[in-house]
């Protein structure tokens, strides 16, 4: 069937789907609104029939396989160009990392630091990252490298296609105010602190038994953060407004007016991890940027 569509149209009907706008993925591709709706309708045309449903936006089931032939052609493109790149000396080009913001505030920057030291002719880009982003990145070839994460209670698949390596443990921790009655203790238990004591956070407690945050979200005096910003939820605990689940890394550098502590049931680890395209060959700049991330994370 690769006679009877343009790939370049599917380029498109990607961009359309996972922004769920034409205008949105016309911004993106540079293109007008009315060049993305024709470029649609020419790929229902050939195909003989709909591949997206216009409100809301979503693929139809044609629409799907199209999607899934984009997402093959796109990773091994993606794949064929970091091999390509290997084959290089690795003194130049270019290295693209996409890290989550704890990750990017605190491990990054020193990798980062040593790459450029060793690596003065490769360009580096750093990408803030929602986690939902970062395999489709990947796979469209717009990152290199990625720090990942998941739960030890929750572990997430790898997709088909991508090489993941352990990074480090980062325990979950409880963030108190340093004068909360409990900071002067050596741990805390799921059962030290009321359910409105908690100030809710991004920290996956799914499926976690003895979660010390409860279900019911606006209950008594309990603060809802509505956000992915963990330095957001430190600064709310700094200010005395609760206490908070937050990830060591993110607490080396906690402000005075917060005490970390230990949380003894249940324990709570997030796990960190690169991930990249596997593929047969990686250019000497990527491996090295692996192995700092990894020599930061262990002095850290």
């Amino acid at each position: 069937m690769a006679w009877l569509f343009d790939p370049r149209h599917l380029v498109t009907l990607e961009a359309v789907v996972r922004l769920g706008s034409f205008a949105a993925a016309a911004e993106e591709l540079g293109y007008t609104q009315s060049a993305v709706s024709q470029q649609v309708a020419e790929l229902e045309r050939r195909v003989g029939a709909r591949v997206v449903v216009r409100r809301p936006v979503r693929a139809t089931e044609a629409g799907q396989v199209l999607l899934d032939t984009q997402a093959a052609i796109s990773m091994s493109m993606a794949r064929a160009a970091t091999e390509l790149a290997a084959l290089a000396d690795g003194t130049g080009g270019e290295v693209r990392l996409g890290a989550f913001i704890s990750a990017a505030a605190s491990v990054v920057p020193p990798a980062l630091a040593r790459l450029r030291a060793t690596h003065p002719a490769v360009h580096i880009t750093l990408r803030e990252l929602e986690q939902h982003e970062t395999h489709a990145l990947l796979f469209r070839g717009e990152i290199d490298l990625a720090i990942t994460f998941d739960y030890e209670h929750a572990p997430a698949p790898v997709p088909a296609g991508l090489a993941q390596e352990h990074l480090a443990d980062d325990p979950i921790m409880v963030a108190l105010p340093v004068s909360h009655p409990l900071a002067g203790a050596d741990s805390i238990t799921s059962a030290d602190l009321p359910s409105d004591a908690w100030i809710s956070t991004a920290v996956d407690v799914r499926d976690l038994a003895g979660s010390p945050v409860g279900s019911e979200r606006g209950s008594g005096h309990r603060l809802d953060f509505d956000g992915m910003d963990f330095r957001t939820a430190l600064n709310l605990v700094a200010a005395g407004l609760g206490v908070a689940l937050l990830p060591r890394l993110l607490l080396l550098d906690a402000p005075p007016t917060v005490v970390v502590l230990p949380l003894r049931h249940p324990t709570l680890v997030r796990r960190l991890h690169t991930c990249r395209l596997d593929t047969r060959g990686v250019t000497a700049s990527i491996r090295q940027l692996e192995a700092y991330l990894r020599e930061t994370v262990a002095e850290l």
